[in-house]
């Protein structure tokens, strides 16, 4: 647990990096799901702000497509405390980008890796992320272990066996590793053509095993229409 006492040791210590250059088709929508509005804010703007407010976070830095309509008009885009930097095809090259971009200006030695469709994420989650984090020797992604029965489908789209859930988690984020190490082996991974899904399969490549830290379920990724909805509530809730 990140306590008052240890905020001073942490204080804006964190860079944050959420990369924000997917289209998220899923959606369908006329815009990228990260610009759909909440409210009165934009999913991104949540997010971002989330980020902002905890005090061991310092920059966040936001990777976004060249040309990008959107960004410009939100509120974040002149926070002095919010750097923009151009986004990849995939989400690894976003991440990459927002990485090197931290280590050319020294920005932070711990980097917090976020998705811009995840605006529900608690404090208490991200208090327990980087006491975790800091004290393992690789770092530590959020997950929820799995709670449904999981079946894998054969190539006709039929059940081919039950899965067995024990074990098996749900990876969230944040995920939060040192600077220098995540900018060397995802860079290493992706010259070597692996396959990289998040921050954490980078560091598995490389044969090192981060922590899991079991976060709230309600740090939904906006991935279908009635995810919106959904986030909605909870964000409200959070309010109340």
């Amino acid at each position: 647990m990140v306590t008052q006492s240890s905020h001073s040791t942490l204080l804006r210590s964190i860079v944050a990096i959420v990369p924000a250059a997917g289209v998220g088709s899923r959606m369908k929508a006329g815009k990228p799901k990260q610009y759909l509005t909440i409210g009165q804010q934009t999913v991104l703007e949540h997010t971002v702000e989330k980020l902002l407010a905890h005090p061991a976070v310092g920059i966040v830095v936001v990777a976004i497509t060249d040309g990008d309509p959107y960004f410009p008009e939100l509120s974040i885009a002149t926070h002095p405390r919010v750097m923009r930097v151009s986004g990849g095809k995939e989400r690894a090259d976003s991440v990459l980008s927002a990485l090197q971009y931290v280590q050319a200006h020294q920005l932070g030695e711990w980097a917090m890796v976020h998705d811009a469709a995840r605006p529900c994420v608690r404090v208490e989650d991200l208090n327990t992320l980087i006491s975790v984090s800091q004290s393992h020797n690789v770092g530590a992604i959020l997950a929820s272990p799995v709670r449904d029965t999981m079946k894998r489908s054969n190539q006709n789209g039929d059940i081919d066996h039950t899965v067995d859930r024990e074990a098996l988690w749900h990876a969230l984020t944040p995920q939060m590793f040192k600077t220098e190490p995540l900018t060397r082996i995802l860079s290493d991974a992706l010259a070597a053509g692996a396959m990289i899904t998040d921050e954490a399969s980078a560091f598995e490549w490389a044969g090192l095993q981060p922590a899991l830290v079991q976060g709230y379920a309600d740090n939904i990724k906006i991935t279908q229409p009635e995810d919106l909805a959904l986030a909605e509530f909870y964000l409200e809730r959070e309010k109340g």
